[in-house]
């Protein structure tokens, strides 16, 4: 492959931050007006601003990043918020998350807002460089004029500066240069900003306006096409939100799937999902979890129940659902008549049982349940195994950490055992889905053991 092919490819499999988000919508009624304006009110906490500065644009900044999830990524655990430092591991080898912090030196302290806001929608630095996308600027290039000027005043203001040099890549020449980064853009970067459809209520535009920019939902739930692009860029396309591997995790159905969606949740199911990161159907895990600890249960409600009209609003992307799933009506029975002759019901029985219940069917929102659990009945095993393997760090909600976070067995359980467990879950209690090998089960041991 030429050193120009290696470099796209570095680009586009980037594992965290593959987050091209691009669309255009025609405005022409007052009605998709009132819309836009809409868009750009959210709640905002009290801040105190540096001098000079507008305190309520600032905390309305604050408010923005925090739906972007920007610490996430900007902060290398027990470091400073924002001053960068995260490893993050590409085929090629690790970058490092950037100094985000006004710092004159080794921060964004010199940034222009002109600068800020080309940065944040095109991904180039002021001295012309690509930028890598760790920074998902393909989403970010719908938010509006006056959300950007808010997000660059708390950068400014609102965020304390911290002296601390970027780290260099770990990426050996000719792979780290960034020059092929600006020919995947001109194929697939559009840097329109969001605009309303004028056949959608202020609701529904504001939640497409938090899911597909300052939200990035795409990024990670939308598959990906040749050049590793999202194969969709809004509800437009049907691949849209229909779940893609990411970082040995599969991101998750968004759409309306009956089994492996949300067709079975309402609303308000998600909605609660989105602030307390559990639900009678599901519990996050993964990166997810990092989303609702520093990002969703920050936002207002009247948000998070836009977001939830928005992503409720999309039929069911996926044509190789299965037939409908329904309760079993006696499963604990089922899960005890197992037991003689599956060795996986065993290992259930002895490590799982007394959490996920003899029926699957959990407590939720402590513990969640397996039977019909959309991730259970996911045909892609990989979160499965990976939650099994290494647990999840817990979801910290109001700064009260949960109480039951799944444990590790990667020191408990070999592979078999592993998949011959998670074979029988995702075949009792009515669930339908393939069996899982001690193969697969090896393969993420191996991808995400410790360095």
């Amino acid at each position: 492959m030429t050193i120009v092919g290696w470099s796209l490819r570095l680009y586009c499999r980037w594992p965290r931050a593959l987050r091209v988000r691009a669309r255009r919508v025609r405005l022409y009624t007052s009605h998709a007006a009132a819309a836009l304006a809409a868009l750009t009110a959210g709640a905002s906490s009290a801040y105190a601003a540096g001098p000079g500065a507008d305190a309520a644009l600032v905390a309305r900044g604050e408010y923005l990043a925090k739906a972007g999830d920007c610490v996430a990524c900007h902060s290398a655990p027990r470091g400073k918020p924002f001053a960068g430092g995260l490893p993050m591991t590409t085929p090629m080898g690790r970058i490092y998350s950037t100094n985000i912090t006004p710092d004159p030196d080794t921060g964004i302290g010199r940034y222009t807002e002109a600068d800020f806001a080309r940065a944040v929608r095109e991904g180039v630095a002021p001295d012309g460089r690509a930028l890598y996308p760790a920074m998902p600027y393909p989403s970010y290039a719908k938010i509006s004029d006056v959300d950007m000027k808010a997000l660059y005043a708390y950068f400014m203001h609102g965020v304390t500066p911290v002296k601390q040099a970027n780290r260099a890549t770990d990426i050996p020449w000719p792979l780290n240069m960034r020059w092929p980064l600006k020919l995947w853009n001109v194929v697939f970067l559009d840097s329109t900003r969001y605009r309303p459809k004028m056949d959608k209520d202020a609701q529904w535009n504001r939640g497409a306006y938090l899911v597909q920019g300052l939200g990035h939902c795409g990024a990670c739930h939308t598959p990906r096409g040749f050049a590793f692009q999202e194969q969709a860029l809004d509800e437009s396309g049907r691949a849209f939100l229909t779940g893609a591997p990411l970082e040995n995790w599969f991101a998750s159905n968004l759409t309306g799937n009956h089994n492996t969606g949300l067709g079975r949740w309402s609303e308000d199911d998600l909605n609660t999902f989105l602030r307390t990161g559990a639900n009678a159907h599901a519990t996050a895990f993964g990166s997810m979890t990092d989303v609702i600890n520093n990002s969703t249960q920050m936002l207002s409600d009247a948000d998070t129940r836009a977001i939830a009209r928005y992503i409720k609003s999309l039929p069911g992307g996926r044509d190789n659902d299965g037939s409908p799933y329904m309760r079993h009506p006696d499963g604990e029975k089922m899960m005890l008549t197992a037991l003689p002759g599956k060795p996986g019901a065993h290992t259930y029985a002895t490590y799982c049982m007394h959490c996920h219940g003899a029926g699957g069917r959990g407590a939720a929102p402590w513990l969640a349940p397996l039977a019909g659990n959309p991730n259970v009945l996911e045909p892609d095993p990989v979160s499965l195994i990976n939650v099994t393997l290494n647990g999840t760090g817990p979801l910290v909600i109001g700064g009260v950490p949960a109480p039951y976070p799944m444990p590790t067995y990667h020191q408990i359980l070999t592979d078999q055992q592993i998949a011959d467990v998670l074979t029988f879950v995702r075949n009792n209690w009515n669930n339908q889905a393939p069996a899982v090998s001690a193969q697969a089960v090896a393969k993420v041991r191996h991808a995400t053991r410790a360095p």
